[in-house]
């Protein structure tokens, strides 16, 4: 008799737990890599929401502000350094939402210049140089998806989820053990 009042204990705290709406929180998610010329970033959420016309600023490896930019209507922000070197991009998205995202000095270095061999593109009238920006260009644009997915990836699928799915589990098996305990006690 006690097994299944327990069962049915266990049952109802079940149906309250699954029809419980989750909490929607979330992590701000910053990602910033070099990009030709210029530093590109993006700024949202781990939800997959990005942040729109948002102020980036950015900041030199001792600190110092060296410059702002803003997000575009998919949270994308470019920013084109003054001089080599680390940097460190910040981002207010308000109710104490802070992202950060820095790129060391060995990131934000200029890409390397494409090798002068005169023979080949001498031969069909196209410049080593505009080659190698070309090929940059788009592996850019095809690593970019990537990228996000990572990170989206690496939101979803932490430790502290994985940690929390397994104090709901303990949560559910204490609940139902003290009811156990207290309809044995009161029998």
């Amino acid at each position: 008799m006690q097994v299944s009042a327990f069962l049915r204990s266990a049952a109802a705290a079940a149906a309250v737990m699954a029809a419980a709406t989750p909490a929607l929180a979330h992590k701000v998610v910053m990602d910033a890599y070099q990009s030709g010329d210029v530093v590109e970033g993006e700024l949202g959420f781990s939800d997959g929401t990005m942040s729109q016309d948002t102020v980036v600023e950015v900041f030199d490896a001792s600190g110092a502000k060296v410059g702002e930019t803003r997000t575009d209507a998919k949270g994308v922000f470019t920013f084109k350094p003054a001089a080599p070197g680390a940097l460190t991009f910040r981002a207010n998205l308000g109710a104490g939402h802070i992202g950060t995202a820095t790129l060391e000095a060995e990131e934000a270095a200029a890409p390397p210049a494409a090798p002068a061999d005169a023979a080949a593109p001498a031969a069909v009238g196209v410049d080593a140089a505009q080659i190698a920006q070309l090929v940059a260009e788009q592996v850019r644009r095809e690593v970019k998806p990537l990228r996000q997915e990572i990170l989206d990836y690496k939101e979803k699928n932490d430790l502290q989820t994985i940690l929390g799915g397994l104090g709901y589990i303990a949560g559910l098996f204490g609940i139902g053990f003290y009811v156990a305990a207290r309809r044995k006690a009161s029998a």
